[in-house]
């Protein structure tokens, strides 16, 4: 039953992220930077100056700051997706991945901008008086209601999507490949695990599948009392850690590609050949290199799924271009930076990309670069950004099952979402990517489609917009 179930997760996967989806996306977003002028790349520094609250105002309607917005965003997305996921695009499609994964990325600053705007333009009150955005109201009020099946389709598909089954997959795998060290610090934790735990290894499980248990067990037990405050606290939480995470894995990163300066031309180098390769274009061995890069530029920083929408949607306040202006920034900090300082990690540690996949290939390259300093770095890395990764996606999942089922379905889908952490510990890599990607594909399309149907709207509140604030 689970071969066939993979194989046809593999087939569908094949088949969704077909050509028409990646000109929806690739295209799309060269449409909107075209479409708006390159506005992201014009007033790049007016999104900064909105996300350091020069124009906060806290009478403005919204639950949530510009600057709790964006860090709400950045917490499922500053994750797992630049740390494993980057490391998953270079296993299946080399170094070229990362080139598509940064033209993804400046399109996508564009799509951010655009459908975040459109998540304030057309949000409105639920019945207990808060305001929600998101590209299923975005269609509905935008739209009309003929449109309404785009907006099942997008909440239905986000239902699933926004199970955090490959955040706590990879960091069960990491603490596992630790375990697998003889000389690692864990192996008395582990240890004391087994030994309480004796009597499920008398039922037939064995010691690292109970240890993954355990670890998904602990992290469903932390997402829960965060997740259960709602978007305030989400809010509370990601702006006070996510920053300071990105901030410390960027100095470490950075030392690392000082350490190793006179070899990242050729890295950059070798990115943009093997990019625009012959192979690259075609296919190759693995698949098309545009292919993965996308899909894992989308897992990263979700520009044009639509998951980004829903935590912007929630800013304090009266002008959807403000909103729009912090969300562009969201893939120059989580594709452009981050996920490059994973990817040059990788690849100036000179580790074999056929060998490994996912975590362990990006914790093979911090321990050939920073032997037992990277590892433990990265355990605390991965665990902190799986966290907060799993906390935002809550939300986003809470506010799809919320769309569909009414206020009433909102802690029955806590409850799942946080059993589905326990079930991601120990499922199989392969399956929960290839989940993921199909209910991500899926969603684009809905985000997509109405976000160039009402980018008309989008540039007329532009130009309104900085006839006031230019």
């Amino acid at each position: 039953m689970q071969s066939i179930l993979e194989n046809f997760l593999v087939n569908f996967v094949d088949f969704i992220w077909g050509t028409p989806l990646l000109m929806l996306i690739l295209g799309g977003g060269a449409y909107f930077t075209l479409y708006s002028r390159f506005l992201p790349f014009k007033h790049l520094f007016h999104g900064v100056n909105v996300l350091r609250g020069k124009y906060d105002n806290k009478n403005d309607p919204g639950l949530i700051s510009h600057f709790q917005a964006l860090s709400s965003a950045l917490a499922s997305t500053v994750g797992m997706g630049n740390i494993s996921g980057v490391a998953v695009a270079l296993h299946l499609g080399g170094a070229g991945a990362i080139f598509w994964m940064w033209i993804s990325a400046l399109f996508g600053m564009a799509t951010k901008f655009f459908t975040c705007t459109l998540s304030i333009m057309y949000r409105e009150k639920d019945n207990e008086g808060k305001l929600q955005g998101g590209p299923m109201y975005v269609i509905l009020k935008g739209m009309g209601p003929k449109f309404l099946p785009l907006s099942i389709l997008f909440s239905f598909a986000g239902l699933f999507g926004c199970l955090s089954l490959f955040q706590i997959n990879q960091l069960t795998q990491v603490f596992t490949d630790e375990l697998e060290n003889s000389n690692s610090f864990l192996i008395p934790l582990s240890a004391k695990i087994s030994y309480h735990l004796s009597n499920l290894v008398n039922f037939g499980f064995n010691d690292l599948f109970s240890i993954k248990i355990i670890i998904g067990i602990i992290s469903a037990f932390i997402v829960g009392i965060i997740t259960f405050g709602g978007i305030k606290r989400i809010g509370f939480f990601s702006s006070r850690l996510v920053p300071i995470m990105v901030l410390i894995y960027f100095i470490f990163g950075l030392f690392i590609i000082v350490k190793n300066l006179n070899f990242v031309p050729l890295i950059l180098y070798t990115i943009v050949t093997e990019a625009l390769s012959a192979d690259a274009m075609t296919g190759g061995i693995t698949g098309s290199v545009i292919i993965i890069g996308i899909k894992r530029a989308a897992f990263s920083n979700e520009a044009g799924i639509g998951t980004e929408v829903l935590a912007h949607g929630a800013a304090k306040t009266n002008e959807p271009v403000r909103e729009g202006m912090v969300a562009m920034l969201g893939p120059l900090i989580d594709t452009i930076i981050v996920c490059t300082i994973t990817a040059l990690i990788i690849l100036l540690s000179g580790v074999d990309l056929s060998e490994a996949n996912g975590i362990t290939l990006t914790r093979n390259a911090f321990i050939e670069e920073s032997g037992f300093l990277g590892q433990y770095f990265l355990l605390f890395f991965v665990f902190i950004f799986s966290l907060t990764t799993m906390i935002g996606y809550s939300y986003y999942g809470t506010k799809c099952s919320v769309f569909l089922f009414g206020r009433s379905s909102k802690n029955i889908y806590r409850y799942i979402y946080i059993f589905s952490i326990v079930i991601g510990s120990i499922a199989s890599l392969d399956m929960i990517i290839n989940f993921l990607d199909s209910m991500f594909a899926i969603m684009a399309i809905p985000t997509m489609i109405s976000s160039i149907y009402l980018s008309p709207r989008v540039i007329e509140e532009t130009k309104r917009y900085f006839k006031l604030y230019n």
